[in-house]
């Protein structure tokens, strides 16, 4: 079974294939994502890289996590399951009912 890590604090000139290149020494490689922002198009400075096996996500989080990589520290850790159901269009928690005005209009007693 795979393990998804997270990797924070990257270079922001670094590339996918350079991530990839740099978790290859802990085993293969199944991908190899950087986080750019949407606007932008620019890193956000994170990442997330998939090992093939948790024996080597678990070698590759003691062997990088920590390790200097152009003058930035890396953080690596096993990623946190996406969280679902938030944040996008009318189901996201906000939204779905327009102004908050409404009541009964004119009628004052």
């Amino acid at each position: 079974m795979s393990m998804k890590l997270y990797v924070g604090n990257l270079p922001h000139q670094m590339s996918e294939s350079e991530l990839q290149d740099l978790f290859s020494e802990a085993g293969y490689v199944v991908s190899a994502k950087i986080i750019t922002d949407r606007q932008t198009g620019l890193p956000r400075g994170f990442g997330f890289v998939e090992m093939e096996t948790k024996a080597e996500g678990a070698k590759a989080i003691s062997m990088i996590n920590g390790r200097t990589v152009e003058g930035r520290f890396l953080t690596v850790n096993e990623a946190r399951p996406q969280k679902s159901g938030f944040g996008g269009g009318r189901s996201g928690g906000f939204g779905g009912r327009g102004g908050g005005s409404g009541g009964r209009g004119g009628r004052r007693r």
